[in-house]
């Protein structure tokens, strides 16, 4: 069994969440979510629309921020403080249509002053993209528009790579060289959270698969043996410890979720 939270465990965590709730008026997105993230480790996050994956990705991207829990990055910041070591990769390609990849690369590279980052032409080398490519980013197929939006996502060689959708409208042979690309990422210690409707392409890579339903998180599936995922008091080997939420049963849906003292079952309390 791990102890319970310390500062000794969160030196050792890329990422915490402590009991984070987001509200959008009366809405709850989150409810209570607590999960530690460890680095070298891919978390696949599933669930239906709305169930919370883009909210809590934006959360640990420090975009949103929580109405009520604390989320702390490497060691105790505030992802707002340490956006250059988080690199986030939305729907949108967030790129230029009329700019080739290396002029796309080389603007973005220039948001990062004081920090070294990959160069545009290693930084497109890296997902497999030749760099001297002259199509303009319009002219890009799928699989190369979402390899190029992970190439901006590399630059500043970020240590938590948060990936919302990363397979959408791609082809199965471009999402399998996407999977390939993250598991090297994830071997070089980097810590990767993904959503996904596609569960199925991503089963590879992840360490734990995350199931939110309505801002809670209703289940989880270890993806391989050694896993990374440690909610407190739990032991992360174990499938029936390793997302205790304090005090419950990792199995019931009203464990440890209740929003301030609310059913469970409801979407707004």
């Amino acid at each position: 069994m791990n102890a319970p939270a310390s500062e000794a465990v969160s030196s050792t965590c890329c990422a915490r969440l402590d009991r984070v709730s987001k509200l959008f008026g009366s809405f709850a997105a989150l409810r209570q979510v607590s999960v530690d993230l460890e680095p070298g480790r891919c978390y696949v996050l599933i669930g239906e629309n709305g169930a919370g994956k883009s909210t809590l990705l934006r959360i640990l991207a420090g975009l949103l921020r929580p109405s009520h829990g604390v989320v702390t990055v490497f060691g105790g910041r505030a992802p707002h403080a340490a956006r250059a070591r988080i690199g986030y990769m939305s729907h949108a390609p967030m790129l230029y249509d009329e700019l080739t990849a290396q002029e796309n690369l080389r603007y973005f590279a220039s948001l990062y002053p004081g920090r070294a980052c990959l160069s545009p032409a290693d930084a497109l080398r890296q997902v497999g993209l030749d760099p001297d490519l002259t199509r303009t980013f319009g002219q890009y197929s799928q699989g190369m528009r979402q390899r190029t939006s992970l190439a901006r996502v590399l630059l500043p060689v970020p240590e938590l790579l948060l990936l919302d959708e990363p397979f959408s409208n791609m082809d199965v042979e471009s999402a399998r060289q996407m999977v390939e690309l993250l598991a090297g990422f994830r071997q070089s210690n980097r810590t990767i959270v993904i959503t996904t409707h596609q569960r199925e392409l991503a089963a590879p890579i992840a360490d734990w698969v995350l199931r939110l339903h309505a801002g809670r998180v209703a289940s989880f599936e270890p993806g391989s043996p050694e896993t990374g995922l440690r909610l407190w008091g739990g032991d992360p080997g174990s499938p029936e410890t390793g997302l205790r939420l304090r005090g419950g049963d990792p199995g019931s849906p009203e464990t440890g979720l209740r929003l301030w003292g609310g059913d469970p079952g409801s979407p707004t309390r």
